[in-house]
């Protein structure tokens, strides 16, 4: 347990067989916060206990949990890059990078009542550590969503994410992307959004 903002928090890095016991929550806490803008993700918890899998599989992949009165309230995830697909690998190897020498930071997602506690300064900390500590890996880089300034579901009061990663060390690539695909609420299909590529050299 931690003082002061972190006070009643506990962080913990979840091992194979813990985070198969708190996949339903991870699961749930992924489609709530990704529902809301930028990403408007129409989440299906039979999916993310798929997709979740993929962490559970890889060896080095990292989830680090907050957890708060004995719940999961926010979580953090990464893993080598090699273990994404190619929508997300193929532009960066065509464009130069070495694959096997980055560490993709897949998401981090946290309730919002527990927002402007410094727990996502926490996760970049966690997560790099771990890039780091393996000593494998030379950059570590991650996916955002790219969306119009006048998207009819953007709030008035949006703030966009960029000033807080660029304090943390990572920088876009201008002018390279690559494309994912979900149903965004109220939507009747997936449709393949635009992805900017974040990094930082380790």
């Amino acid at each position: 347990m931690a003082d002061g903002p972190m006070a009643g928090l506990r962080f913990e890095e979840l091992s194979n067989a813990r985070l198969q016991e708190v996949l339903p929550e991870l699961a749930r806490l992924r489609i709530e916060v990704f529902r809301a803008f930028p990403y408007l993700y129409e989440g299906s918890e039979a999916y993310e206990r798929a997709y979740l899998q993929t962490y559970a599989q890889d060896p080095e992949a990292v989830v680090i949990a907050c957890i708060a009165d004995g719940r999961l309230v926010g979580a953090a995830t990464a893993l080598p890059l090699r273990g994404e697909p190619d929508t997300v690998t193929r532009p960066l190897r065509e464009a130069g990078y070495d694959i096997d020498r980055i560490f993709y930071f897949g998401e981090s997602v946290l309730e919002p009542a527990y927002r402007g506690r410094g727990i996502g300064v926490r996760f970049f900390q966690e997560r790099l550590a771990a890039a780091r500590r393996s000593g494998r890996y030379d950059t570590a880089l991650f996916c955002a969503v790219i969306r119009p300034d006048d998207h009819p579901a953007r709030p008035a009061d949006h703030v966009p994410l960029d000033a807080f990663w660029t304090k943390r060390g990572f920088h876009r690539i201008e002018g390279l992307t690559c494309r994912f695909a979900w149903k965004d609420v109220g939507e009747p299909r997936e449709t393949a959004k635009p992805m900017a590529y974040w990094i930082k050299s380790l």
